[in-house]
This record gives C-alpha cells, structure tokens and sequence, in this order.
C-alpha cells in the first residue's frame, strides 16, 4: 500500500471501520435485544404460571389417575391462548401430567433447575429443554387450603435464535450500514481533501521520499549545517555539524551547544557575511540565516565552515598558492646563490664571487627585462619569474617564446584566473620531465582583450590512454590526495569563456597543451 493514494487509503480505512463498528453495533444491538426479549419472557412467564397454578382444576386433580386426562386439556387451551411453547405440570414427584408431546405425559420432569421449586420458592431460570433453549417460569402449586405443596408448574418460551432477531431487524441493520459508509466515506474524502492542501497537493509516500532526500542531501554537504526553533532548541544538525560541534545526542539547546562563544547569546542577529567563531581550540567560519514561515520568526539556520578549508579553497581558485610557491622556489634558489657567492668569499675566490655575481645578475636582469617587455601583468610577471627559479632548480630548461605577449586581459578572465591556468600547466608540464633525460618545457603565450592563446609544450613521459582525461576532476597520474584538481579548474575557466582545450600527448616524447579562447581557427 507504499503508493496508493491518500483518498484511497482513507476510504478503504474508513469503509473497514464503518463495517467493523456497524458489525460490533449489531452484534451488541442483537445481544441487548436478546436479553430484553428474555427478561420480559420471564415476566410473562411467571404471570402465567402464577395464573395456572391458581386453577382449581390444576390443584385438586395433580397427583391423581385421571389427573393426565383433566390437566393436559386445561393446559394446552392456555399455551394456546398465551402463546407460549409450553405448559408442563408436575407433581411432588416430578411426573409430567401436561405437556405439547402428549409422548412425554406421565414421564420424569429432569431439567436439573426445578429443585428449588419444590421447597415453594418461585423463580426464572433459562436452560436447555427438550425443545431446546428456553426461559422457564417455576411456580409451586399448592392445595386450595394453601397449607401443602402439591406440585411445581413450569411455563418455557423458547428463547430467541440470534439469526431470527438478525432476519427480523435487518432493515434497521442495513439502514445504520447504508448511512454509516455514506457519512464515513463522505467524511473521509473530505479529511483527505483538507490534508491533501495541508501537504501541497503531495502523497504521504512523497512527502516521505522528499524528506529522506533533503536529508541525504543536507547531510551529504561540505559544511555544517544546524537549525534551531523559536526557542533556541537545536532541531535538526547533520553530520558535519555533529563532528565540528562534538555532538551526538538527539536534543540540546542552542545555548549548551555553543557555550562560552558568541552563538550562546540569547539572541543572535542575522549574518549574511562569514563570522569567525573559535570553538574546540579550532576556527570557523560562521554565517547565521533568520528562518521565516508566513512571516513568523521560526528560529535560525546556523552554517559553519572550517576556515582551514575554506582558506585551501580560496587559495586554489584564486592563483594564490601559485604565487606563494613560485615565490618560495624563487627566494630558495636565492638562497642557494647567495651561499655559493658566500663561499668563495671566505675561499678568499673574491674574482670567482664577483663573476657569479655580475652572471646571476645579468641573467636575471634579461629574465626580468624580458617579462617586462611581454607581460604587462604584475601577477604573471611574478608568478613566470618563480616558475623560471624553480624549473632551473629542477634541472628543467624553461623557455618562453619569442612572440610572446600579454597586453591585457579578454573580458571573462580575471589576474586570478589567468595565475591559475599558466601556473597549473607549467607545474604539471614540470613534473611530467622530472624523469626525463631531457627535461624542457615551452611556453607560448599571447593575448589581448579579443583573444587570447596558450600552449605549454614538455618533453615529458606523456599520458597513457586518452589525454583527455587529464582535465577530469580527481583525475591524477601521481596516487596522492588532493591531486587532479588544478587541470579541471583550467578546463571550467576556460569554457565558461566559450574556449577550447586541446591536448596531443606521446608517451616517453611530451605534451603539448593549448587554450585558445576567440580564436578563429583557420
């Protein structure tokens, strides 16, 4: 019953519990009815017997030889005329002189209930007779002096059959089935329609998949996420929350939860902006959203986030980490130069110190003096001049073409963007010559506001199956956590400028990648 409907639903309830409380009340209606027909059957039955037992007739011939031929007639007009079943008069010991089976005249009364009738006691009992279950009135009969009992009159109506109360009152019966279905169903499409708007015109089981999936949504996210009601009371946190939080009950307040910081306060102001909350001896970032429903403060929405990662992230799409590498690898290779130069001067080499000196200083002046000429970006300027230190500290010869030249950049691309394109392709250029006996790279790059070309050529091992590849997230030749992001930011950056990305790669020969973005293939 997973998807059938709520209207449904409700009307196979609705009609399952009109039948089993229109049967339950018949049942009981039948049972009650029973017991009322019995009760004045009793009644009835005592009058009666009180009546006969008064008979002179009754009294004076009980008893005798021709009792049964003047007992049994009285007896029989009256059952008639009171249309009761029978009419059994016994003497003192229990010898039937009436009864509706003239075959039972003259036989032993042994019903088991007329002992009591015999001490002049008169009573109602109901047992099971020869015609089967009956309500049986026991009077004594005493003689005309009243001074001796002489007999016990009995008078039975047969009790009635549930099935013949059923046959008699099954208009009433079906009249209560026919309203209580039509009131009960008629009721329940009307709950079913009411909570049908409750629910958006969505089924329970949809309502249940929507839930299950919001959670697993919610709870498969890369920040904490926490909501609080009106009062403050956390009531719903999800995984991430639970380990930044250190929480895994099942209720807490808000106030127990963020003791001791600035989200305990009792009331806590909207901020759309990242607040720094230091929790656990760690940082986060914090953003605190007001929750509304039909314009009513319903509590908050709390979102946190671990600065550290944060920060990592940030790094990586802005070009930052690049420009903080290549300046470590610049200021290592410094240091390498300035112990060399350190060195021969304490060797007393002073000619061989100032040659190293004029040729380091030469050498990157031209470097300097070239990316000057070619690059009019401070950023790329600084991250080309730290690539150029770390790939002569790797043994690599990088060269920059000739015709290259970046004048400004096209609409689309910030100094960021462009950081993180050359700074990724010259790093995995890099690494794939490590290996490599020849280890060159080559970079080609030319742009302006209307276009704009790359191409980084290596003399690497290459990329094995489809090249392709390389630009898929996650995807990494080198087995370490953290790797195949760099080349897939590269590929969003570029199409979502409306460029292209090729790559041709040969195993142990080399690499050449090239962006082009407004360039009109020829």
């Amino acid at each position: 019953m997973k998807n059938i409907s709520l209207r449904l639903k409700m009307f196979i309830f609705s009609f399952i519990i009109v039948i089993s409380s229109i049967a339950t009340s018949g049942a009981i209606m039948i049972h009650n009815l029973a017991g009322a027909f019995e009760k004045e059957f009793g009644a009835r039955a005592i009058a009666i017997a009180r009546t006969v037992s008064q008979l002179s007739d009754i009294q004076n011939n009980i008893g005798t030889e021709e009792g049964f031929e003047k007992i049994q007639p009285i007896a029989e007009r009256i059952r008639l005329a009171t249309d009761v079943d029978y009419i059994v008069v016994i003497d003192m010991n229990r010898i039937r002189y009436s009864h509706p089976s003239e075959s039972k005249l003259g036989t032993v009364f042994e019903g088991g209930d007329e002992v009591e009738a015999f001490s002049q006691h008169e009573y109602i009992s109901k047992a099971r007779g020869v015609l089967g279950y009956s309500i049986r009135a026991f009077v004594p009969i005493m003689n005309e002096e009243s001074t001796r009992q002489v007999g016990v009159i009995t008078v039975g109506l047969l009790s009635p059959k549930w099935y013949s109360l059923l046959d008699e009152y099954q208009y009433d019966i079906l009249m209560s089935l026919f309203w209580g279905l039509a009131i009960g169903l008629g009721g329940s499409v009307l709950v079913a329609n009411h909570l049908k708007r409750q629910t958006f015109n969505l089924e329970p089981y949809e309502i249940a998949r929507l839930v299950e999936e919001r959670s697993g949504i919610i709870q498969a996210m890369d920040i904490g996420i926490l909501a609080t009601d009106e009062h403050g009371n956390v009531t719903f946190i999800n995984r991430l929350a639970r380990q930044y939080t250190h929480f895994f009950g099942q209720t807490i307040s808000r106030k127990t939860l963020f003791k001791d910081t600035w989200l305990a306060e009792d009331t806590i102001q909207q901020y759309e902006a990242y607040r720094p909350l230091l929790m656990y001896e760690q940082m986060y970032l914090v953003r605190t959203i007001s929750i509304r429903i039909m314009d009513q403060s319903a509590g908050y929405l709390i979102m946190l986030t671990d600065r550290k990662e944060a920060n990592m992230l940030a790094e990586e799409l802005t070009g930052i980490k690049m420009l903080v590498d290549s300046l470590r690898a610049q200021q290592h290779e410094y240091m390498n130069r300035l112990h060399s130069i350190a060195g021969l001067i304490q060797l007393e080499r002073n000619d061989d110190a100032l040659s190293l000196i004029i040729d380091e200083i030469t050498d990157e002046e031209e470097i300097i003096q070239s990316l000057r000429d070619k690059i009019y970006d401070y950023s790329i300027q600084g991250l080309m001049l730290g690539k150029y230190s770390r790939a002569k500290e790797l043994g690599i010869e990088l060269t920059i073409d000739e015709d290259s030249k970046l004048v400004e950049f096209m609409s689309g691309f910030s100094s960021g963007d462009m950081v993180t394109i050359i700074g990724n392709l010259l790093d995995n250029a890099m690494e794939a010559c490590l290996e490599c006996v020849h280890k060159d790279v080559h970079l080609t790059l030319i742009g302006d506001k209307h276009h704009l070309f790359i191409e980084v050529q290596d003399s690497g091992k290459g990329v094995q199956g489809i090249p392709q590849r390389i630009f898929d997230y996650g995807f990494s030749t080198k087995q370490k956590e953290g790797r195949g992001i760099g080349l897939a930011l590269i590929k969003q950056i570029v199409e979502s400028n409306n460029g292209t990305i090729q790559v041709e790669s040969t195993v142990q020969i080399g690499t050449t990648i090239t962006i082009k973005v407004g360039v009109t293939e020829e």
